[in-house]
Formats: C-alpha cells, sequence, structure tokens
C-alpha cells in the first residue's frame, strides 16, 4: 500500500510505501507522476520506505518499465530507507541515473528532513 505524503507540493511527489504494493496501486502512482509531468515537465519524487515494504513482480515490472520510458522527466529521486543494502544499490544506480540526468540520494529514515530539503532544493 502507498501514502501520498503531506509535504507534496508542486513538482514534488513524497509517497511512502509499507506493505505490499500491487498493479493497480502502482499504477494509480505512476497515473499521480504522470499528472505532475504534465504539469511541470520535470518532477522530483521522494520514496519513504515503511514496515516490510513489497512490490508484486507485475508492479516491479510496470515500475521499471515506467522509470525507462519517463526517465527524461526525472528530477532527483530520494530513497528513505534503513537498509545499507539499499543504500549500497542507490549509490550503484546513482551513477546511471546521473549520466541521463537524473540526481538520486539514499538517506535513512532518521535523516528524512534532510531528504526533504534536497528534494524541494
Amino acid at each position: 500500500m502507498y501514502t501520498i505524503l503531506p509535504r507534496s507540493n508542486d513538482a514534488v511527489l513524497g509517497v511512502e510505501i509499507s506493505g505490499k504494493l500491487d498493479i493497480g496501486q502502482e499504477q494509480e502512482l505512476t497515473a499521480k507522476a504522470e499528472q505532475l509531468i504534465a504539469e511541470h515537465d520535470k518532477i522530483s519524487i521522494l520514496v519513504l520506505l515503511g514496515d516490510q515494504p513489497s512490490v508484486s513482480f507485475e508492479a516491479a515490472m510496470s515500475d521499471i518499465k515506467w522509470i525507462l520510458t519517463h526517465m527524461r522527466h526525472l528530477r532527483k529521486v530520494a530513497i528513505v530507507a534503513d537498509s545499507k543494502l539499499l543504500a549500497a544499490l542507490v549509490a550503484v544506480d546513482s551513477l546511471f541515473a546521473k549520466a541521463v540526468g537524473i540526481e538520486e540520494m539514499h538517506y535513512s529514515t532518521d535523516e528524512i528532513e534532510t531528504a526533504w530539503h534536497w528534494i524541494e532544493s
């Protein structure tokens, strides 16, 4: 399941994912992102990973396809989670993201305010 975070504003979309995200929820989120893209062209996304997040295979494939077809519209991506593995993956992925003009950072949950300041700047 997901929640749009109340600090979302203008071209910044904040989302908390906790529990399992299914294909229907993934499609709702991408529709919201596409609405913001239509309004602002480039958007930034903050993803807070809450309690035991997981994604159905179908939703994960849909997300990957969406990112690949919309990456020119992404300005910044902040991943907020307390996973050392995820921090390492973001560090590697950020090199590829930078090559296509996307800034990507990982923050731990106790750095959420710093993540918001970065994504909003």
